[in-house]
């Protein structure tokens, strides 16, 4: 598949080649679909906890007498529907941990940059270089290729210099090859990769 290439300064582009494996159809949706989901998951702490009534601080002792109040009799204070008692069926801490099978992964990072490519949200350039660390500079060439939205940016590995100049602009999120997958590629629409970088995750993906 042809994608643009374009030089340092994003002035100028050229298209190239680069053996991305074709999809037809829904084929690996699903694949890619349960890797998402997996992956999502996988950020989740499951730390949320609620406490029953047996938790709740408190007095045990019954608030008011059974019969002559003309309201339903109570137990206790710390009862699920008085106010500051325990919550019924609340979340208790878990584990949402999903496993994610290798051949799954690989297939969905697959079909993940097939779909990038072929809806052409996704630019080569040739390497990200900053003559220094400011800002500005590294914002001119992403605002070249890509002019609003959030964009993700991957690179072999990360120099010093560039990590300092693009850190500070908040539509951009950097990743370096090695460890980009498919969720990186679905949750953002724009992607910007360097040539090497490209060239690693295709041979994640190929392998």
């Amino acid at each position: 598949m042809k994608l643009k290439v374009f030089d340092n300064t994003a002035s100028k582009f050229t298209e190239k080649e680069f053996p991305i494996k074709t999809f037809e159809g829904e084929d690996a949706l699903l694949t890619l679909k349960s890797a998402v989901v997996g992956y999502q998951a996988n950020q989740r702490l499951g730390t949320h906890k609620t406490k029953h009534v047996g938790e709740v601080s408190g007095s045990g002792k019954k608030p008011f007498r059974q019969k002559g109040t003309g309201g339903a009799r109570q137990g206790t204070l710390r009862a699920v529907q008085m106010p500051g008692g325990g919550v019924a069926h609340g979340p208790k801490p878990r584990d949402y941990s999903h496993k994610i099978n290798k051949k799954v992964k690989q297939l969905a990072l697959q079909r993940a940059i097939f779909d990038r490519a072929s809806g052409g949200d996704l630019d080569v350039i040739e390497n990200f270089s900053a003559t220094s660390t400011k800002t500005k500079s590294f914002k001119v060439v992403v605002d070249k290729i890509i002019e609003t939205g959030k964009v993700l940016i991957i690179d072999n590995s990360w120099s010093p210099a560039v990590a300092l100049a693009a850190r500070n602009i908040d539509r951009v999120y950097m990743v370096e090859a090695a460890n980009v997958n498919a969720l990186d590629f679905c949750h953002y629409k724009k992607i910007i990769v360097s040539e090497k970088g490209l060239e690693t995750i295709l041979k994640r993906a190929n392998a």
